[in-house]
């Protein structure tokens, strides 16, 4: 059995294969049976691209949707789909965690393709490397904007690029604080288009842990992504670095950019960034779009973020009152912190939890139906961690689409299937063929029970799966069935930009001029 091979195994409490009727009841032949290698049956299909919400079946041969049929298909193995929502597999644009143990709580959140795209990776042919022996879902990065600058103004390569894992720097860093010299500068834009055409899917920003990076040098990569026509994914700088500006200040920042560049460019968990300025910012959002400016966003449905507590993101902490300190919350222990835990462990490292958003935005927010659903979830390999990597999508589906009523389901899937998808199709042709149910697609499918979807993972116990989550596809293998992972299957592919148009080979190229 090869490696993206299904266990048969795993079929074993599926249907078998639907009776074929004919006029005498006769047995169907082998060959009507082999039609499909797999068929989902009487499922509701709802599907964002054609506003298709009804009773199909679904034919896959060789991880591709093969037929959509409003009758019966035949097929050897079979699963049975009835009183079930049958969905194009969710695609997060902001997953932090790339790792077996992240993806385990992503395909059971329904995911079939996540990527790092706000935080993105340095060097982007080892990170893809890194990650092709244990994906279990789909996965693709952009070139990290913070990761490439710590190596051209000679600062310490961030554990991203050594290991794999996530990181943000570390406050004190030079690197993240000085600004770049005009040689250094020319360097960063080579570096990160050299990037690109190693298959990075366009460039992470993240400006609120890089404060040295000034207007100029942001206006001027994106004129230079704007040139190679990528996408930038973009975590805004504070609001503390807009005297004036506000919650505002920041938006008004990167769409000026967008505007000027004619750069296409994607702000980050606008929940988190604009908190009660929430509606201003969508409304210039959706002003920019209305003028033509390429312009995207995204929210995760919580009222608390996450980060880690030695980046600079906390810089400026010292002397605030008590009860901001309480508001943060040390995710290995769950205690909430006072001024001398704070220095403790912002010494130590590690991540923190920051509540204090209101419930009622949130749900404005993940209401909006431009407003794609993204994770931002974070590793999980490294112990405990926020529990939006383990069930933002179905807390969506359960809570507000189900419970709250805030949105219908064919709006929710939308966010979470063909907008997503679509944001990367200009830099990623392959990701026309996900986020929809459509013959010549990829058998990317999520299977679930809309009465009983819900997340289960809490800020308490982030280490929980979602419930509801009874079959997912990737490329036609099933990884979850009858709601439990699946054993031994590493389905995932690389998701990679245009520009890498063989991207093995121009990585063993590219080893074998390093070794020379």
């Amino acid at each position: 059995m090869t490696r993206n091979e299904p266990d048969r195994s795993v079929f074993k409490r599926l249907v078998p294969g639907l009776l074929c009727l004919t006029v005498s009841l006769t047995a169907c032949s082998d060959h009507e049976r082999k039609n499909f290698d797999l068929v989902i049956s009487g499922g509701r299909m709802v599907d964002p691209e054609s506003e298709t919400d009804g009773i199909r079946h679904i034919g896959i041969r060789d991880g591709v949707i093969a037929k959509v049929s409003t009758g019966p298909l035949l097929a050897d193995e079979l699963i049975d789909a009835t009183d079930m929502v049958v969905s194009p597999g969710f695609v997060d644009l902001h997953a932090h965690g790339q790792d077996l143990v992240s993806n385990q709580f992503q395909v059971m959140d329904g995911v079939t393709t996540a990527l790092e795209l706000e935080a993105g990776a340095f060097p982007i042919r080892e990170w893809y490397r890194r990650r092709s022996d244990e994906a279990l879902i789909n996965y693709g990065a952009s070139v990290s904007h913070q990761a490439v600058r710590m190596r051209v103004l000679g600062g310490i390569l961030a554990r991203s690029e050594s290991d794999g894992t996530f990181s943000l720097g570390e406050s004190g860093d030079d690197t993240l604080y000085r600004s770049a010299t005009d040689e250094e500068l020319d360097l960063l834009e080579r570096t990160m288009a050299q990037e690109l055409s190693a298959g990075a899917l366009g460039f992470g920003f993240g400006l609120s842990y890089t404060p040295g990076a000034g207007h100029s040098e942001i206006l001027r990569l994106f004129q230079m992504a704007a040139s190679n026509e990528a996408p930038s994914f973009v975590h805004l700088r504070s609001t503390r670095d807009f005297l004036q500006g506000g919650r505002v200040g920041p938006f008004q920042e990167v769409i000026a950019n967008a505007a000027i560049a004619g750069a296409a460019v994607h702000i980050v968990h606008l929940n988190s960034t604009a908190g009660r300025g929430a509606r201003d910012a969508l409304e210039m959002i959706r002003g920019a779009r209305h003028h033509g400016i390429d312009v995207t966003t995204e929210a995760y449905p919580y009222t608390a973020s996450a980060s880690l507590i030695e980046s600079p993101l906390f810089d400026g902490w010292s002397d605030r009152a008590v009860g901001d300190y309480r508001s943060l919350e040390w995710v290995e222990t769950g205690e909430r912190l006072t001024p001398e835990t704070f220095e403790k462990y912002r010494q130590l490292g590690g991540w923190v939890i920051m509540h204090g958003r209101s419930e009622e935005i949130n749900e404005w927010i993940v209401s909006q139906p431009d407003v794609i659903v993204a994770s931002d979830g974070i590793p999980f390999s490294e112990g405990r961690a926020h529990p939006r990597g383990a069930g933002t999508f179905a807390r969506v589906l359960g809570y507000y689409v189900r419970e709250r009523q805030a949105l219908t389901l064919m709006e929710a899937l939308r966010k979470m299937t063909l907008l997503p998808a679509r944001r990367l199709e200009g830099v990623a042709p392959v990701m026309a063929c996900k986020g929809r149910i459509k013959v010549g697609c990829d058998a990317d499918v999520t299977i679930f029970d809309l009465s009983r979807i819900l997340d289960k993972a809490t800020y308490d116990m982030p280490d929980e799966y979602s419930t509801g989550i009874e079959h997912v596809l990737v490329a036609g293998t099933v990884v979850v069935q009858d709601g439990r992972l699946v054993e031994g299957v590493r389905p995932g592919k690389p998701i990679f930009s245009h520009y890498a148009l063989n991207p093995e080979e121009s990585a063993r190229s590219q080893d074998e001029r390093e070794s020379h």
